[in-house]
């Protein structure tokens, strides 16, 4: 059995473990899933919700770092977090996305000899003044497992010199298959009628959130004329679309 520290810390993150924990849950034959809260995301109340509302358990260990500049917020998720991996011993560490806890947390486990595996590895912005690029740039060289979530993923890290069996084709985890409620009922107002259009463009388009705020107006507006007809089905049918355009909005004040 792999034991498998899964690492939260800011909202988006949320959204792409809820269906890797649950997936692990499903084998616990295979798997045994701790849970990481960082704290990156210091919004108790916002973050308490995304738990409740994605069906992620309570967080095993809350580091509760908060908000500092992204050096003082990096050093103390290392700090807080190399405890955690020398009592729990865990085979793997995931870590998902481009945010402050990613790099941290993966520098931690690089130095202690533990596995990390890095969920949308491979993604760019060419632009090296933001800091989640150097976050996702770093990240990807030092872990042992780089799952992507496209193709020019997989040739973005081939072109920086990863070796070719550190790379697997995870796909967008969000919207992957996993017979999870979430993403069940993310993906249910879009097999009706002319919604069906928008299957592909859902793929191609995951981390376009412009693009997902227009469909839960669209979705909204439907949903809105048809509660009367079909009472608030459609209307909880948007929740997780909702969401999943909150995580990728943080407030102002929080931290990369």
């Amino acid at each position: 059995m792999l034991k498998v520290i899964n690492v939260v810390g800011a909202r988006p993150n949320f959204m792409k473990v809820a269906p890797i924990v649950a997936a692990m849950k499903r084998r616990p034959e295979r798997f045994q899933p701790l849970v990481v809260h960082t704290g990156q995301h210091y919004d108790a109340a916002m973050s308490d919700s995304f738990f409740r509302d994605l069906e992620l358990p309570e967080p095993d260990v809350h580091l509760g770092v908060g908000s500092a500049s992204h050096a003082a917020q990096t050093a103390a998720v290392m700090e807080r977090f190399e405890p955690v991996v020398l009592e729990q011993k865990p085979d793997w560490v995931l870590v998902v996305g481009d945010v402050n806890s990613t790099l941290a947390c993966a520098l931690v486990c690089v130095k202690l000899g533990v596995k990390v595996a890095h969920v949308e590895a491979g993604l760019r912005s060419r632009d090296r003044t933001m800091p989640e690029e150097i976050n996702r740039l770093l990240t990807d060289q030092i872990a042992d497992l780089l799952l992507t979530p496209s193709p020019d993923a997989d040739a973005n890290l081939r072109a920086e010199g990863i070796p070719a069996e550190r790379i697997r084709h995870g796909g967008v985890v969000v919207l992957s298959g996993v017979d999870h409620k979430w993403v069940k009922a993310f993906r249910a107002p879009f097999h009706r009628g002319d919604n069906r259009r928008h299957l592909h463009e859902i793929r191609t388009r995951a981390n376009d959130v412009d693009y997902f705020e227009h469909l839960v107006r669209d979705f909204r507006s439907s949903a809105l004329r048809e509660r009367t007809r079909k009472g608030d089905e459609n209307h909880r049918l948007l929740k997780p679309l909702i969401l999943y355009v909150r995580a990728f909005k943080n407030p102002p004040g929080s931290r990369t």
